[in-house]
């Protein structure tokens, strides 16, 4: 429904990159801080790494200081900021920072996720569980936030700044980065209907999310970046049913193939001990009557 979009996302899949940015301020001044933002991190991560960590720190600082130094220069963009999401994928682990209200959710085993805390009045008592999710979203203060990047000089590890965070990201798992704009018009059970349908096309997914958001009432800029895992699947997509038909029937092959041998094995044990049993009951038997024979023939007389 805006005229101007305030949002901007970069995505490099190659060096597992992802940030999805929230202009705030006037129509020019959020537009050029989104792109300020996206222009100072991208040219952060891609100098020489280290702990990816202490990389996004430096590169979110970076773009709050530009922007700020920018904003002092021009009375045009004076109070422009942003907020923005920054996720890294290394491996086998995505490690995150944070600032404001954009969000990154994730994605696993049927279930949905948010990973991020909203610095915003209303999202700190939705995260706390004073709030509902529809409670959160149509709250008149939703969009307040206290932190953001570009508002004032920061330091990299400067506390209440930056939130990083790490976790594992597995093969069969997904994650999504989005600007508010999104997570105030679905909920993530919502959401996640949308992912499930997920059929090997990220960009399709991203396409769907911000088309069910448009319906919904597409009342500020939307942004998505979908990353699926290599062997994320989405539970309602048909790769995903001929999945589980494929892995239903070798399962059934398989302990088919194991109840057979045990049951085999079994039989041989029960044979062999009753085998075993028999010789022994025997043997005790034999060795019975030669003693009672030894026995009459010491005791019977001579001749």
């Amino acid at each position: 429904m805006r005229a101007e979009n305030q949002d901007r996302a970069y995505a490099d899949d190659e060096l597992g990159i992802f940030l999805v940015v929230d202009g705030l301020g006037g129509h020019a001044a959020g537009e050029k801080a989104a792109e300020t933002a996206v222009e100072a991190v991208r040219a952060q991560m891609l100098e020489a790494g280290g702990d990816p960590r202490h990389q996004i720190r430096r590169a979110i600082t970076a773009a709050n200081n530009r922007i700020f130094e920018e904003a002092s220069e021009n009375e045009t963009w004076r109070g422009m900021a942003c907020v923005l999401t920054l996720a890294v994928i290394a491996d086998d682990k995505v490690t995150v920072g944070h600032v404001g209200d954009s969000r990154l959710y994730l994605t696993w085993n049927g279930a949905i996720r948010k990973l991020t805390s909203d610095h915003s009045p209303v999202g700190e008592r939705e995260d706390a569980g004073e709030l509902t999710e529809a409670e959160a979203m149509a709250h008149p203060r939703r969009h307040e936030v206290f932190r953001d990047v570009g508002s004032r000089r920061r330091e990299p590890d400067e506390e209440d700044f930056i939130e990083v965070k790490e976790f594992l990201f597995k093969p069969d798992a997904a994650i999504l980065l989005c600007s508010d704009g999104l997570s105030d018009q679905l909920t993530a059970a919502e959401m996640l209907e949308v992912i499930e349908r997920y059929n090997g096309d990220p960009a399709q997914v991203a396409d769907e999310l911000v088309e069910a958001a448009n319906i919904a009432g597409g009342s500020d800029n939307i942004t998505a970046i979908f990353v699926a895992g290599s062997e994320f699947l989405g539970n309602a997509s048909p790769a995903a049913a001929e999945a589980r038909t494929r892995n239903a029937i070798t399962k059934a092959r398989e302990i088919g193939v194991e109840e057979q041998p045990a049951g085999d094995a079994r039989s041989k044990v029960a044979r062999a001990l009753s085998t075993r049993v028999a010789f022994l009951i025997y043997g005790f038997l034999l060795g019975v009557a030669l003693a009672l024979a030894l026995v009459l023939a010491l005791r019977w007389p001579k001749p």
